[in-house]
């Protein structure tokens, strides 16, 4: 099962472009990583810019609207993420609670949707999306 670690740092929806993160933060972060990556369960992570330098798409009125960051609205926003693969969400978890993370952050564990988990209208109208991920790796 591939599951998603979506780190969320209070605060970071407030962040300054450019804002960076705490050098020993990094430091004790690379050794979690690195720990993954031993265990053989890391397929990805990254870590992402403030909002303050991206921008949303909204399509409430059916045409696309853009507005560029920082979201005054916006209470929680990701910082980064893992993808793992572990056998089941209690050890998606368990990994979680090893993370260094500061009492300001958060980590949300998605499952990732597999094709198999769709019925057979849903899996046929998405015929070619697992070509499209893996020519896109």
């Amino acid at each position: 099962m591939r599951f998603m670690m979506l780190m969320i740092p209070k605060g970071y929806e407030n962040a300054a472009p450019g804002t960076i993160p705490d050098t020993k933060a990094v430091e004790a972060m690379m050794k979690y990583n690195e720990e993954l990556q031993k265990a053989g369960i890391l397929l990805a992570l990254e870590g992402l810019h403030p909002p303050s330098m991206g921008a949303r798409v909204s399509f409430a009125s059916g045409n696309p609207q853009v507005k560029d960051g920082p979201f005054a609205e916006a209470t929680e926003v990701l910082g980064g993420f893992w993808m793992i693969q572990v056998k089941s969400k209690e050890e998606a978890i368990q990994w979680a609670t090893r993370c260094p993370a500061s009492a300001n952050e958060t980590i949300e564990i998605r499952q990732i949707q597999e094709m198999t988990d769709f019925p057979a209208e849903v899996q046929k109208a998405a015929e070619g999306f697992t070509e499209m991920q893996t020519r896109s790796a």
